[in-house]
């Protein structure tokens, strides 16, 4: 979410959730395997209120498994407990995670109850093939049927998609982006394939029936799907799955697993606005490109890849990066030398 939330997160591993999708290992993902009560969320909410407020909203937020699909009496008493904390003025919303086909009109009326303020739907792909092939269990009409009943119910909704996924391609993803900002979501996740042990799809890898999305891979296909996202005015709340201990210390044995892809994608998108704006420049010369200061490590990129990049298919002398009054996103010319003449 935002600079200004605090998430309080609450992990519900696999509560619920009738299918097990080729990529999904809820307990290394989370980190978590035993099952929410009420007395979690209100552990939950007691850690974190030693930490420093600092005039941000407090969100719970429940992760993982699939809420609404869980039985009702086990949601209400997740739902009472975070609830009372709202009442007590101890938590400012809460938010959870859910499929797209455990969504009807009786779970929309009971979070509403409970005083939910945003329902996240995993929709993952809007492609059938890559659904059927992903063990998803549901259909890509599911996450337009599910998505419009959460908005006309006034709920916040969030989607979440993946990349990389069994039978997925570059022109899918994007797709898939497309057709997600058609039901103007109010944010989306975004999720490149990460393979985690004890999952079929780590069993499929291994067979070599599934090609690894990799870091390289990820960041290519994200590059294409932020500026779409960016220009219909959905933000993206997170890039990349959340690091975990447990996956970093060898669960993700491969995907893309990184613990700043978010960043990653961010500078090569600054580095495809750049390679556009330069077309044209003499080769030789020295230029000063322009951009925020706080977009500065993006357009440079990590270990100064930008401009190594950039000098080598533009042939450039020299390229340096200033901060400057640009608008978010934008990069300005600052100046250009020929043979040292400006």
């Amino acid at each position: 979410m935002s600079a200004k939330e605090c998430v309080i997160p609450v992990f519900v591993p696999h509560l619920g959730c009738p299918h097990d999708c080729v990529f999904c290992n809820q307990r290394r993902i989370s980190g978590s395997e035993t099952p929410a009560t009420a007395a979690t969320v209100l552990q939950a909410i007691k850690q974190s209120a030693a930490l420093p407020r600092s005039g941000a909203k407090r969100q719970l937020a429940f992760y993982g498994g699939s809420f609404t699909a869980i039985e009702a009496s086990r949601q209400e008493e997740l739902l009472a407990a975070a609830a009372a904390a709202a009442e007590r003025g101890e938590i400012d919303s809460i938010r959870l995670s859910t499929r797209p086909d455990a969504i009807d009109g009786e779970a929309l009326a009971r979070l509403k109850r409970y005083s939910v303020e945003t329902v996240e739907l995993g929709a993952q792909s809007m492609d059938e093939d890559v659904l059927r092939r992903s063990g998803r269990g549901h259909t890509a009409a599911d996450v337009v049927q599910a998505a419009k009943a959460v908005k006309a119910a006034g709920f916040r909704l969030i989607l979440q998609m993946m990349t990389g996924l069994p039978g997925d391609s570059a022109e899918r993803d994007v797709e898939t982006a497309k057709k997600l900002i058609a039901l103007h979501p109010d944010g989306v996740r975004i999720y490149p394939t990460v393979i985690v042990r004890d999952t079929a799809l780590y069993d499929l890898w291994r067979a070599g029936k599934y090609r690894e999305h990799t870091v390289e891979d990820a960041v290519a296909v994200c590059a294409r799907l932020v500026p779409l996202f960016d220009e219909a005015g959905v933000p993206i709340i997170r890039l990349g799955l959340n690091p975990t201990e447990e996956l970093s210390s060898g669960a993700a044995v491969g995907g893309a697993y990184h613990p700043a892809l978010g960043e990653l994608v961010r500078a090569r998108v600054m580095r495809q606005k750049a390679l556009g704006l330069l077309q044209g420049v003499e080769p030789g010369s020295a230029v000063t490109l322009g951009v925020r200061a706080e977009e500065l490590s993006q357009m440079i990129g990590q270990r100064r890849e930008n401009i190594s990049f950039l000098c080598a298919a533009l042939l450039l002398s020299e390229l340096k990066v200033r901060s400057c009054a640009a608008e978010k996103g934008e990069i300005v010319i600052l100046s250009v030398e020929k043979n040292g003449k400006v």
